[in-house]
């Protein structure tokens, strides 16, 4: 597998950059659009093998997904018309690619509870270890037939979903510790469930709670009724679910290591478009930057990340998908960091915790695994080959090493196209940008 020579930046970056939509908000209004009551409209939405991923599984049901002419700097807009109402159709034997794609995997099946037929599910061979449990067990319980390709029960893929064009719905109790994707997963399709949907969730702390905030949102907005006000409980009253048209944000997540470039190179980045409000986990970035030493402003709807002299370590609680991009940056401060609330990444494309500290290790780091994070200490690093274990996130990590480290190599820096496929030329862009206002000065 070809290694991809990470960028070195010898001046501070000064680069204005925007990046695709967002990956959570595109693959649940994808959802959404395939069991609305009319057709809808994503503008701007995210392309990237996730979200092909998606529409791949929504057409396998019988929605119509349509590329049109939009404005989007990414890629087209995308029609959606679902499949007809009424009496669904019976779609016989059709299967699902998941490829590593946790919304499809888990987004997905109750879906296809709702069609007519049986619908194989599998993915890459990393998908078949990633947690499916809790929505398999919900499904299980709502009266949904699922069986594994022996005939037995499955515990995670690959396994057929046996629709029969309705699920009842009604009480249901999960446990959601390993991920917040088996909540939104059942609150996406519960407004068409004949009895509505009240998950309960019981377990250890739910992870990334601010992902379930933004299901609640999307869902509302589309006219489903949610009731979230006891803890832990979500109801989901039955009801049409709204066409819509709607602009996708850009993914604040992907943000980060351009964010993060910033103070691995003492230089400054601006993102444009930043929302004023938002549900996305990205914004967390305006508090947790400053505390790793940038300095940090969003005016006019331009986020402005600063770089200092130093990068300071921190300690830094439930960061979710934005970690490994926190553990880049940790590994290059002068003073120790704490990551924290975590532990559920051992469940993600790879075990990223794991992964995190035989990377940093490799290219002469100190980190180690607690029970629900990291420890990072400053050492001297060095150049070698980052691995990215088919993992976009551990893929940009080693980017943004590279930058502050001189001979970093990235083994398959593809991965990033899991959620951003233009990743290696928007790095290049932004590093193309300091070089010339250097040139101009």
């Amino acid at each position: 597998m070809s290694h991809w020579p990470a960028p070195f930046a010898d001046v501070p970056v000064d680069a204005t950059v925007t990046v695709p939509g967002s990956k959570s908000l595109t693959n649940r209004y994808l959802v959404l659009a395939a069991l609305a009551d009319g057709p809808s409209r994503l503008r701007a939405p995210l392309h990237s093998r996730d979200s092909a991923l998606m529409v791949g599984a929504l057409r396998a049901l019988g929605a119509t997904v349509t590329e049109v002419e939009g404005d989007g700097e990414y890629g087209p807009d995308l029609e959606i018309t679902p499949a007809a109402h009424g009496p669904a159709p019976d779609l016989g034997r059709t299967s699902v690619d998941c490829g590593l794609a946790g919304t499809v995997m888990r987004f997905v099946p109750p879906l296809a509870a709702l069609a007519r037929g049986d619908i194989a599910f599998d993915g890459d061979p990393h998908a078949r270890v990633r947690p499916m449990g809790p929505v398999i067990d919900a499904l299980r319980a709502l009266g949904v037939e699922l069986t594994s390709p022996d005939g037995g029960a499955p515990r995670s893929l690959p396994f057929t979903v046996h629709g029969t064009g309705a699920v009842r719905g009604g009480h249901i109790a999960v446990d959601a510790s390993g991920s917040s994707q088996f909540v939104s997963a059942l609150l996406l399709a519960g407004a068409r469930f004949a009895d509505g949907l009240h998950l309960e969730h019981v377990g250890g702390p739910v992870p990334s709670l601010d992902h379930i905030s933004m299901t609640v949102e999307v869902l509302r907005g589309v006219g489903v009724e949610v009731d979230d006000t006891v803890p832990h409980h979500w109801v989901v009253a039955p009801g049409p679910i709204r066409a819509f048209d709607v602009r996708i944000e850009q993914d604040l997540s992907n943000a980060g290591p351009f964010l993060a470039a910033a103070l691995a190179t003492r230089g400054t980045v601006r993102v444009p478009n930043w929302p004023e409000h938002t549900t996305q986990v990205g914004d967390a970035w305006r508090e947790i930057l400053p505390r790793l030493g940038a300095r940090v402003s969003l005016d006019a709807g331009t986020l402005t990340v600063r770089g200092g002299e130093r990068i300071t370590g921190a300690d830094l609680a439930d960061t979710s998908e934005l970690a490994p991009t926190v553990a880049a940056l940790c590994a290059l401060a002068d003073s120790p960091s704490r990551l924290t609330g975590i532990a559920h990444l051992r469940g993600h494309e790879t075990d990223r915790l794991a992964a995190l500290v035989a990377e940093i290790t490799r290219l002469g780091g100190d980190a180690e695994e607690t029970e629900d994070g990291l420890v990072i200490r400053p050492a001297p690093l060095h150049g070698g080959v980052v691995h990215s274990y088919a993992d976009h996130r551990m893929a940009t990590a080693g980017a943004i090493l590279g930058l502050a480290v001189p001979g970093v190599e990235v083994e398959d820096i593809a991965t990033t196209a899991k959620t951003m496929p233009e990743f290696p030329e928007m790095w290049a862009r932004m590093l193309g940008q300091h070089a010339q206002a250097g040139a101009s000065s």
